[in-house]
């Protein structure tokens, strides 16, 4: 049996869910190990288990990837202490989005035909995108939390951030050490979030920002998709719309013509600020879709709903069973996802109930992770 700080020689044979490669130990226990890649060859370290499978780190590279290049981001790892957000900064972007691709066409073998799978739309911009985050600091220090832990990597720069996010970044931490940020009521940390409408004097601490997709290119070729798409539907048909949040995918529906949208949204002051738009067409209720109880409420506000647009976050569409009871009348879905693994388990429930994958176009959204988002047309 394997045993803790055991060294072992092994090829990475494949990528997690997670990023993070897939080795075999010659005892043939699976263990995942960050910051390598598919084909590379190393000596690793066993650094624990859970179940079946174990944790390892890399001790020595013998042979690397021909994609691996060295991140420009000085705080780029997965050791305690560094910054484990940009995962994959450490390959090419094109071996990124080859490995996206890849996953999503594996994991959705079972349930769509590869011919309605598009190819992955990458990212214009892979540095200086991401439009929001969320800081944290001790008072002493700023960052982000390092992999695996509960310790802060500190940081004095991210290369991800936009410009505006970026020179935030730097007036916080031309404020340390900071009295005010100092952790209260036995937390760990003070989050910041900060995004294009904050600035270093304006910051509101321990409080979330309302949500908005973090690339805002990226956020605009979705819309444009789902224009497209919507484009080509009956007007007359009444729409309903899941996780609307403050409109970021309303707003497209409204454009579009439809004079019949319900807009269902858990978080009441998301819904003012969708409400606070006034956009035509458009009504507005909140409501826990987590809660099966809810299904009833739409139906009852909604019978003939022929269009269902959603875009719920990583649970996904948990009652996907409720939307579509016996007499509903859908005929399209679109579903804008954030999770591949709910994502398949969902399309499962709706080929369950007669519905089919016209179309799904992968999207990189944040790129240097493993993350894909999904934007999908189901058919019944």
């Amino acid at each position: 049996m394997p045993s803790l700080n055991e060294k072992f020689t092994a090829r990475v044979r494949a990528l997690s869910s997670e990023g993070n490669g897939i080795v075999g130990h010659p005892g043939g226990q699976v263990f995942f190990v960050p910051g390598v890649w598919l084909g590379e060859e190393g000596e690793f370290r066993i650094t624990g288990f859970k179940g079946r499978f174990g944790y390892a780190v890399l001790e020595t590279l013998f042979e690397a990837s021909p994609q691996r290049l060295l991140p420009p981001c000085p705080h780029q790892g997965s050791a305690k202490g560094q910054c484990g957000g940009c995962a994959w900064q450490f390959v090419s972007y094109e071996a990124q989005l080859a490995a996206k691709d890849s996953r999503v066409r594996q994991a959705l073998a079972p349930l769509v035909r590869d011919e309605c799978i598009r190819p992955v739309w990458g990212s214009a911009a892979v540095f200086g995108y991401r439009n929001r985050a969320q800081l944290k600091t001790d008072g002493q220090v700023v960052g982000f939390v390092s992999p695996g832990s509960r310790d802060l990597a500190a940081v004095d720069d991210c290369l991800i951030l936009t410009d505006k996010n970026r020179a935030t970044l730097k007036a916080i931490v031309a404020m340390l050490p900071n009295q005010h940020f100092v952790p209260r009521n036995k937390q760990d940390w003070t989050t910041i979030d900060i995004d294009e409408e904050v600035s270093a004097d304006s910051l509101a601490l321990n409080q979330r920002r309302p949500f908005r997709q973090g690339n805002t290119g990226q956020n605009s070729r979705m819309q444009a998709w789902l224009a497209e798409r919507l484009g080509k539907c009956d007007k007359n048909t009444p729409v309903l719309e899941l996780f609307a949040g403050s409109g970021n995918f309303t707003e497209v529906i409204a454009a579009a013509g439809f004079d019949r949208i319900l807009a269902v949204e858990g978080s009441s002051e998301a819904t003012e600020l969708l409400n606070a738009r006034q956009l035509p067409g458009v009504e507005t209720l909140v409501s826990n879709l987590f809660n099966e109880n809810a299904f009833d409420t739409l139906r009852s506000k909604m019978p003939d709903a022929g269009i269902v647009v959603l875009d719920p976050p990583r649970d996904g569409l948990k009652y996907g069973a409720k939307l579509l009871h016996k007499k509903h009348r859908v005929r399209d879905i679109f579903y804008i996802s954030c999770d591949l693994a709910t994502f398949t388990r969902d399309v499962q429930v709706f080929a369950d109930r007669g519905f089919s994958v016209a179309e799904l176009q992968p999207l990189d959204l944040f790129p240097h992770t493993p993350h894909v988002e999904l934007l999908a047309h189901l058919q019944r």
